[in-house]
Order: C-alpha cells, then sequence, then structure tokens
C-alpha cells in the first residue's frame, strides 16, 4: 500500500510517505508556510520514490488540533488528492501522533500530549503508554499552569511532549514528577502506520475553539 501522510497542525509543515515497507518523512518548513511548501514538497517526494500521485492508495491528514490556516490547508490538500484520485481518506489527531511517537520511542507510563495553542493556551490530551497506546481523557483546551498544578499535586510520574510542553517548559519541567521531551512535532510514521489500517471517513477539522481572527474581532466589538 502507498500511502502519503500530511502534517500542517503546527508551525511545522511535514509529509510522510510509505511506498510498501519503504517510508521517507521530511519536514518542509517550520515557519508556518505550509500554502508555499506543501504540495510541490509532496510532488517532489513522490518522483524521489519513483511514485507518481496516482500509485496513491490513501492519503492521512493531520486534523488537528492546532493552528487554524495550518489545519484548513492540509484538510483541504488532503481531501483535494482523495477526491481527484478516487482514494481513500484518513483522519488522525496531533495528539494522537505525539503519543504514538513518543511510544514508538520508548515511553511508557502516563503521558500528557499538548500542542501550543497560542493566546497562553494549550491542546491537551492524557494517554497511557503500556504496550500499546490508548487514550484515558478526551482532548481539551487549556493552560500549562493548570496543567503543571494537577499533574504536581497528582505526584504521579508523568511525561509530557509537543511544542505546546516546549513552549511551557519553564512551567512544566520544575515539577518534580514531569519530564518534558525535546519532541514537538507529531509523529509521520505513526501517522503513515495508523493510516494504513485505519478505516477512512470524512476529513473533519478539529479546531476545538474559535479561529484568532474571530476572537480579535469579537474582542472588538465587545462593549465597554
Amino acid at each position: 500500500m502507498n500511502v502519503l501522510a500530511i502534517e500542517t497542525a503546527t508551525t511545522v509543515c511535514a509529509i510522510g510517505l510509505a511506498r510498501g515497507v519503504e517510508h521517507e518523512v521530511r519536514i518542509l518548513d517550520d515557519q508556518r508556510r505550509h500554502t508555499e511548501v506543501l504540495v510541490d514538497g509532496i510532488a517532489s517526494l513522490l518522483n524521489d520514490m519513483s511514485l507518481t500521485p496516482r500509485d496513491l492508495d490513501r492519503v492521512v491528514v493531520d486534523r488537528g488540533p492546532g493552528l487554524f490556516t495550518g489545519l484548513r490547508v492540509g484538510l483541504a490538500t488532503g481531501q483535494g488528492f482523495a477526491s481527484a484520485l478516487g482514494i481513500d481518506a484518513v483522519g488522525v489527531t496531533s495528539l494522537e501522533l505525539l503519543a504514538h511517537g513518543a511510544h514508538a520511542s520508548g515511553v511508557r507510563g502516563s503521558l500528557v500530549a499538548l500542542v501550543d495553542g497560542r493566546r497562553g493556551e494549550v491542546f491537551a490530551q492524557v494517554f497511557s503508554l503500556t504496550d500499546d497506546v490508548d487514550a484515558v481523557s478526551t482532548y481539551e483546551v487549556t493552560r500549562a499552569l493548570d496543567v503543571a498544578i494537577e499533574w504536581g499535586t497528582s505526584g504521579r510520574p508523568v511525561t509530557m511532549v509537543g511544542d505546546g510542553a516546549a513552549r511551557y517548559a519553564d512551567v512544566l519541567a520544575p515539577v518534580p514528577n514531569v519530564e518534558v521531551l525535546s519532541t514537538t512535532v507529531p509523529s509521520l510514521e505513526a501517522a503513515l502506520a495508523i493510516g494504513a489500517v485505519r478505516a477512512p471517513g470524512e476529513l473533519r477539522p478539529l479546531y476545538l475553539r474559535e479561529a484568532d481572527a474571530v476572537a480579535n474581532f469579537t474582542t472588538r466589538q465587545r462593549p465597554s
């Protein structure tokens, strides 16, 4: 099976391509230039692996949570490939990809995946990493300080991963039972693996909250 994975939920734009048992992952940009680099990056990777778009069997897209504009670019591109080529589309979440990536690197126990949501907020979800990766909470919008207080109060060892954990490492890392990983990009290897076996479906964005532009407009219009 030939599978294309698209990651645009964070500031990083990245892609992965699996051709049977072979796969390659590339980070195309880390400055939120998703629109400028994504399609050309996909074309280059397909060419380098001696494939054409019509050789693809399915496309996997990180549907969030993450940055509003980046998600729209990735989902629109993925849906475009699926519709034009008549192939399956599979949605994955940025938080589960971070958890699976940590699991593949050997992390076990409680893990909190954190994606930077800007405005001082993070998108968070708790996982249990044993032989498998199991979500033990739903995703939510919260603040790094609240995460630090919750886990510091519990006293239970926990690993935190994602660009949200990295951005607020000064808040999270001082908690004695917390370990902050340096990994910030949702795992494309995990996206390829999950995407190859997950049932296809409609690509729906997981925003969790309104876009920054809407929030800013609402704030400006709010009466004093």
